[in-house]
């Protein structure tokens, strides 16, 4: 059974901390990520739950990656030396976009380079238009389905068996393409969760 990477994990308490220890106001952090300071304030006292686009922005300014947030469930297995992770033990990162789902590949993120997840697109990311930019490069291979990917004004269509490869600075979106889900393996560098 795959395991949870949710759980009771008070992402707006780590925001807070972690912008004040920076000495950030929200005013700042506002203006430096495009978010309102009402949003920001609301993240920070958990009445909101934050995008993974929105995550990615408060992380990139406050200079660290996403998996920041998720700490004390991507370090659970430090204590063995994991090589090899079975099907039904993936970790799952839950976010609050119901139209992806992301399964970790490897046993843990605890000071890695990369992160290799398998993603699956339901039919519903059609519609999801929200681009997000981060630090590194991202590369992926089509295992079931189709996906179309845009990046900034271009846009690509990938079936079953293309692969990809882009600098993540570039705003990009995924989007399922066809009429089933989308199933493809990613690589990140360096991890975004």
């Amino acid at each position: 059974m795959n395991k949870n990477l949710e759980m009771d994990i008070d992402i707006g308490k780590k925001i807070r901390e972690l912008r004040k220890s920076k000495k950030y106001s929200i005013t700042e952090l506002s203006k430096d990520t495009g978010l309102s300071t009402g949003l920001i304030s609301q993240i920070e006292r958990n009445m909101v739950v934050p995008s993974i686009k929105v995550m990615w922005k408060i992380a990139n300014i406050l200079d660290v990656n996403v998996g920041y947030f998720f700490d004390e469930y991507v370090k659970e297995d430090t204590t063995e030396d994991k090589i090899v992770v079975r099907k039904n033990d993936r970790k799952s990162i839950d976010t609050n976009d119901s139209t992806k789902s992301y399964e970790l590949l490897m046993p843990n993120l605890v000071d890695k380079n990369i992160e290799f997840l398998l993603i699956t697109l339901n039919e519903e990311t059609k519609v999801n238009k929200e681009f997000v930019s981060h630090h590194g490069e991202e590369c992926g291979y089509i295992i079931e389905g189709e996906m179309k990917i845009i990046l900034e004004n271009e846009e690509y269509i990938l079936g079953k068996g293309d692969s990809f490869y882009f600098d993540s600075k570039r705003p990009h979106v995924y989007e399922n393409y066809g009429d089933d889900k989308c199933v493809l393996v990613c690589a990140m560098t360096p991890p975004s969760f």
